[in-house]
């Protein structure tokens, strides 16, 4: 099983970058994917989650309005589109896939929101 971030980066206050995740070894079809991030210091949190079947999503209020994740089941892949950038959104960010008790973790990816 693999999950691989990608599309991380240095960008200024106000911009945006759309992150990716290729995933491999399982059935990424029927697992729910979400995404987390953790900034230095702080507990990893809940970013975005897309659900394997209908695709429904659920957004952290600190980012409703500005990420928007999606999923294409014939790339195995998510993806989480940043918009409105701000410093406070500097973490890495990680994919992660769910079904039942199965959980899988991406390595991350560095995102820094910085002029």
């Amino acid at each position: 099983v693999q999950l691989v971030e990608s599309g991380g980066g240095l960008v200024p206050p106000g911009g945006s970058l759309r992150l990716s995740c290729a995933a491999s070894g399982f059935t990424f079809s029927t697992y729910s994917m979400s995404w987390y991030r953790q900034a230095p210091g702080k507990e990893r949190e809940l970013v975005a989650v897309i659900t394997s079947v209908a695709g429904s999503t659920v957004y952290a209020d600190s980012v409703k309005g500005r990420f928007t994740i999606s999923r294409d089941n014939a790339k195995n892949a998510v993806y989480l589109q940043m918009t409105s950038l701000k410093p406070e959104d500097t973490a890495v960010y990680y994919c992660r896939a769910d079904r039942s008790q199965n959980r899988y973790w991406g390595q991350g990816t560095q995102v820094t929101v910085s002029s």
